[in-house]
């Protein structure tokens, strides 16, 4: 027996080898190229690239579908945007490595969206698909095909909560055809039952309708109001709190059509609903609608744009009214949805203004350690009789600042230069920062060791109030302890804005205390933002007719406060359009806000400069300083030039990426609050 030589037993295992290597699919002679969107967010590789497609994976590698690509030495996700019969591309083409699912997860109209919200926010268009589509599960795509059932007619047609309103809007969608209306509801509107109603006439012909809400509660009274008009089975939830399993589950139920009405909150902004007939948002001027992930876009704008782009109608509603609103009003891409005012003054309470001085507060010892105007305390005891009564108050907490008692000096801490505060009402005061207790602060103006409230929180007013109405409920709602419903019995409710519960039969008063707080906040959109919560707590309150009255406790003489006593949140969104447009302000202008280190703001702005022409109108504001590090710019041009802008400002972030330029900057188009 011989043994084998070395390079008889080298050939032999590379014949082996070779014979257990499958040879590499031969590509597709059907739209052989397909354009993959590749998961980079590097500003300067933000566009698609083509590969070719294996003769294997050609039925599944379809435009939406999941693949995976060599991309720079690594493998990394991508969607099929489109199948091409040839590529523009000179150099060679690789093959698609692998597809990750089948499941059209991107429609075609859900990519056209993205890349336009990634234009219009100078971002990347791989950051917006992250926001659009939820990360795959394979259980929830293997799972019975449980969802291949045609949507079931909605149970009501009923249009009982849009009777007060000229019948246009919902002739129009019941013809199928893309009405858009900036809605502004009477008070006390039922408004998830509204947008219910409209989702019922949209589904009734044949069409699909995403209607979203600011927040987990409100969405809550949106899916019960859907379930009444809708069915359990009419439509699905698409929210990010639902966890991965669940919110892919539902993503899966409207890409797959078996569910026409989609709610949600902003991340169900992009869903795929299929045949698309209304989009809707409720109270647009909610910051929670401002996504706060790169590219930042706001809700408000995706369901616009939205409209734009698949020919649908859409709805934004609320019982004040933006300044965006009255911009889109403005720009003709929307009429005005509004009851007329006799429908108005009927559903309204009774609005008054009372002072905040001394001379105000009520004669009760009890009541005027509450701040309580005497006006203000004998409504309050008055709507006891009925019902419930809601306190509206700013700030959260027990005694969120101190002041010197004596000069009114702020009162810090010695150790950081920290607020002051208590937390409850024993112990000493101690700092908000660093959390030292302050049992030996003495003022460094004066001297006095004595410290009052420079504002009163939610809960140092629940306590006071519970001292001044003795033997009457006191409850709060704020924070982490939020109240949905309350029942229609005497309490007293008090609540910071935002955080007011429902009352089952509405309130009987509101007191809307400390109207100057919110009216001094350090932002230009301060006014606005009062005359939505003010509006939104008193549209809780029962009519006039029935004995529902608001009282503003504030300067008589405001003009937010005048607002909601005419109950005219159109004429001030038009004015403060008209303010805006003088100041040079969103959404007259077009804002960007430049965050970063000083030398690579600047190094941007300088970029801008030069690829902006001079018609363009360019202004620079700032920097200013954030801390020791960090500046912030903020840059703007006329609303005409707003495409410019964000084209520049991505052409310039990927001049800086291209070479490699240090710090990062943070680019944020049209943030949600300026100041």
């Amino acid at each position: 027996m011989t043994s084998d030589s070395p390079e008889q037993l080298t050939l032999l295992r590379d014949t082996v080898r070779k014979s257990r290597t499958k040879a590499p699919a031969e590509i597709t002679e059907t739209l052989p190229v397909a354009r993959i969107a590749v998961d980079v967010s590097l500003p300067h590789l933000d566009r698609p690239f083509d590969y070719l497609v294996p003769d294997d994976l050609a039925a599944a590698a379809q435009p939406g579908a999941r693949v995976k690509v060599r991309f720079a030495g690594k493998d990394l996700d991508g969607f099929v945007l489109e199948r091409l019969a040839e590529s523009d591309h000179d150099g060679k083409l690789v093959r698609i490595r692998k597809v990750v699912s089948a499941e059209q997860v991107l429609r075609p109209e859900v990519a056209e969206l993205c890349r336009a919200v990634a234009d219009r926010y100078a971002g990347v268009l791989a950051d917006v698909t992250r926001l659009a589509v939820p990360p795959r599960h394979a259980k929830v795509e293997a799972e019975p095909l449980r969802y291949d059932q045609p949507a079931p007619p909605p149970l009501s047609t009923s249009r009982s909560e849009w009777a007060p309103y000229p019948p246009g809007f919902l002739d129009a969608l019941a013809r199928s055809e893309s009405p858009r209306a900036i809605w502004t509801a009477v008070p006390g509107a039922d408004w998830a039952l509204a947008f219910a109603q409209a989702a019922a006439v949209c589904s009734a012909a044949g069409r699909g309708a995403l209607l979203l809400a600011a927040d987990a509660r409100d969405l809550e009274r949106l899916a019960t109001a859907c379930t009444t008009v809708l069915g359990e089975s009419g439509f699905v939830v698409l929210s990010a709190d639902l966890g991965p399993t669940a919110r892919y589950r539902a993503f899966l139920a409207a890409l797959r059509g078996t569910a026409r009405v989609v709610i949600g909150t902003r991340a169900a902004a992009f869903a795929p609903v299929t045949e698309l007939g209304l989009v809707a948002l409720w109270d647009d001027g909610d910051e929670s609608y401002a996504e706060p992930r790169a590219p930042y876009p706001n809700a408000r704008e995706v369901l616009l744009l939205r409209a734009f782009k698949q020919n649908c109608a859409a709805l934004l509603g609320g019982f004040a009214r933006s300044a965006e609103a009255a911009a889109v009003i403005d720009s003709g891409f929307a009429g005005e949805l509004i009851a007329a005012r006799p429908a108005i003054r009927a559903a309204a309470p009774s609005v008054h203004i009372t002072g905040e001085s001394d001379t105000d507060l009520a004669r009760d010892r009890m009541a005027r350690a509450a701040r309580l105007p005497h006006r203000a305390f004998e409504i309050a005891r008055e709507g006891l009789k009925t019902g419930p009564v809601l306190v509206q108050v700013p700030r959260a907490g027990y005694l969120p600042s101190l002041v010197c008692q004596t000069c009114r000096a702020p009162s810090r801490c010695s150790a950081c230069g920290g607020t002051l505060r208590r937390t409850g009402g024993a112990g000493p005061a101690s700092c908000s920062i660093c959390g030292r207790p302050a049992a030996d602060h003495r003022c460094p103006e004066c001297g006095d060791t004595r410290m009052r409230a420079a504002v009163v929180g939610a809960r140092r007013t629940a306590e006071e109030l519970g001292r001044a109405f003795p033997g009457v409920l006191v409850r709060t709602s704020g924070g982490d302890n939020m109240l949905d419903h309350v029942p229609d019995q005497p309490a007293l409710i008090v609540s910071t804005p935002g955080a007011e519960p429902v009352a089952a039969a509405g309130y009987s008063a509101a007191l809307l205390l400390d109207t100057w707080l919110m009216l001094t906040r350090p932002d230009l959109r301060a006014p606005e933002e009062a005359v939505r919560r003010w509006l939104n707590a008193a549209a809780l309150v029962r009519p006039a007719s029935a004995g529902g009255t608001v009282i503003l406790v504030g300067d008589p003489s405001a003009l937010p406060l005048q607002v909601v006593v005419r109950w005219s949140p159109e004429g001030f969104a038009a004015r403060e359009v008209e303010e805006r447009r003088a100041a040079h302000l969103a959404p007259a202008a077009k804002l960007a806000e430049l965050t970063g280190p000083a030398e690579s703001v600047a190094d941007l702005v300088e970029r801008l400069r030069a690829l902006l022409p001079a018609s363009a109108g360019l202004e620079v504001l700032g920097p200013v300083d954030v801390d020791d590090e960090t500046v912030r710019a903020v840059v703007r041009t006329p609303r005409a030039a707003g495409t410019q802008l964000a084209r520049a400002l991505k052409d310039a972030q990927s001049a800086r990426a291209t070479k490699k330029n240090p710090g990062s900057v943070r680019v944020q188009v049209d943030p949600p609050s300026f100041g």
